[in-house]
């Protein structure tokens, strides 16, 4: 059996980009077995935020079907902050944020460990710029 190795390679080179964030900043999605593989068994979704220098952000993650942790990302892939359970004693997420430097940034969801995921809510809220 003769395989096209051009279409094979044609698919695998897709290029990668995070979701876009709504500009309510709110979504209400799914987390499932066809998002990013992390390599434990659990799963990722990323949404792409564009972030002012001196903006405070707080995001908030809840899922009633999964342990959430939310994780935000420079351009490059750098952890700003990491959260997974947030201080009410539940299994969401809430990560405050102070942004050094403007430019584009990656809020990922994911379950904690191998969670399998399931229905979710991600909120990001702006707060005023420190001069």
């Amino acid at each position: 059996m003769l395989m096209n190795f051009s279409r094979v390679a044609a698919q695998d080179n897709r290029v990668y980009t995070p979701l876009p964030l709504p500009p309510s900043n709110e979504v209400a999605d799914a987390l499932t077995d066809r998002d990013i593989p992390l390599g434990d068994g659990g799963f990722a979704r990323d949404y792409a935020i564009q972030l002012a220098s001196g903006e405070q952000v707080v995001i908030e993650l809840t899922s009633d079907n999964f342990d959430t942790v939310v994780t935000l990302l420079t351009k490059e892939g750098k952890t700003v902050g990491k959260n997974d359970d947030g201080p009410d004693g539940s299994s969401n997420s809430l990560l405050f944020a102070r942004i050094k430097k403007a430019g584009p940034y990656t809020v990922r969801v994911q379950g904690f460990s191998d969670t399998s995921g399931g229905k979710f809510s991600l909120k990001v809220s702006r707060l005023k710029a420190v001069p």
